[in-house]
């Protein structure tokens, strides 16, 4: 089959296309033709190597040990294992290829992957391949990270900061879905866009800063990770939650060695203290349990992928460089 591999870390030029064998499935896993997946920061990581902490986490020391990157897939049932009885040949599905974190390759920039079947769910019919593949790891980071602090209620005020990009988009919808008012912060080139997407109020970030404004928030979601906490507590309600996922803007903060890591364990040790910060004892949903509400949402026409731009599987360095040199609306795609 074809596929996207690289055999060494490094800028998106080292993604080549070549021929590889077609993976086989286990007992418990499905073979799916891959239809489309996404370009997002988690494959930049890996491809690059960085920060250097991911290649002892599992990616691989000296080079990947999994050459083929990817972990969204939107696509059609090939083949299933012994065990398994939810899928069948034929189905259309969509989800993550790999049950943990990310931060190592999933096999998604090929003509086929095997995927843990449990991780997968079946494709809404009103949706196409490559807006399902939008939806996987932004929506499982923007829901976990929201049951960490609680789904938004009706009426609540939750502000998303970096809404444009492929986790916000997910978030502010997901915010609206469940009933909250969501006030969405970016580029001026991206407000139209928000609006459309549901945003009840829009703040370009180069004109107004709102944690100098009167309005108070029940939830700050910070997507693009460049708030400081002790400015957004002045905006917060007094049960508000500040949450953050830790974006490194591809490098630009300069942290190769540990990445956002040391931020995201110190916010943890923090929330002992800070009734702000997400706190450990509200159990995380299955990853099964959340495409199933993704999938539920998308079905229901309350999440609307927003799709940038799609690219060929034999453009994936193309496409890589885009997410990191250029502004991007949404997410982009790699269609088979």
């Amino acid at each position: 089959m074809k596929a996207i591999v690289h055999d060494r870390y490094g800028p998106p030029e080292v993604l080549r296309l070549a021929e590889v064998e077609k993976p086989t499935v286990a007992a418990d896993e499905v073979l799916v033709r891959v239809r489309a997946t996404s370009v997002h920061a988690d494959v930049w990581h890996v491809v690059t190597g960085l920060p250097y902490v991911l290649r002892l986490m599992g990616s691989g020391l000296r080079r990947p040990q999994n050459p083929i990157p990817g972990t969204d897939l939107a696509g059609v049932v090939e083949t299933v294992g012994s065990e398994v009885k939810a899928f069948q040949p034929g189905d259309e599905v969509f989800g993550e290829s790999r049950h943990g974190m990310q931060w190592v390759n999933g096999g998604t920039y090929a003509e086929f992957v095997s995927v843990p079947a449990d991780i997968l769910v079946l494709k809404p019919a009103e949706v196409t391949f490559e807006q399902a593949a939008c939806v996987p790891t932004p929506g499982v980071i923007a829901l976990s990270n929201l049951h960490g602090v609680g789904l938004p209620q009706p009426g609540d005020e939750v502000l998303v900061n970096g809404a444009g990009g492929g986790v916000g988009t997910i978030a502010l919808q997901l915010a609206k879905a469940y009933g909250a008012t969501v006030t969405a912060v970016d580029a001026p080139q991206k407000l139209e866009m928000l609006r459309n997407l549901g945003a009840d109020f829009v703040i370009d970030y180069t004109q107004q800063d709102f944690t100098q404004q009167d309005k108070r928030y029940d939830l700050i979601f910070d997507v693009a990770s460049n708030l400081r906490l002790a400015d957004c507590k002045r905006v917060l309600t007094a049960k508000g939650k500040y949450l953050v996922i830790g974006h490194d803007h591809y490098g630009a903060k300069g942290r190769r060695v540990l990445g956002s890591l040391p931020q995201m364990i110190g916010m943890m040790a923090m929330a002992r203290f800070d009734p702000h910060l997400p706190s450990d004892n509200l159990p995380a949903p299955s990853k099964k349990e959340m495409m199933t509400t993704l999938s539920r949402f998308l079905a229901s026409g309350q999440i609307t992928p927003l799709i940038d731009s799609t690219y060929p599987l034999s453009d994936a360095p193309k496409a890589l460089r885009h997410l990191i040199e250029k502004p991007v609306m949404g997410r982009l795609i790699i269609t088979l």
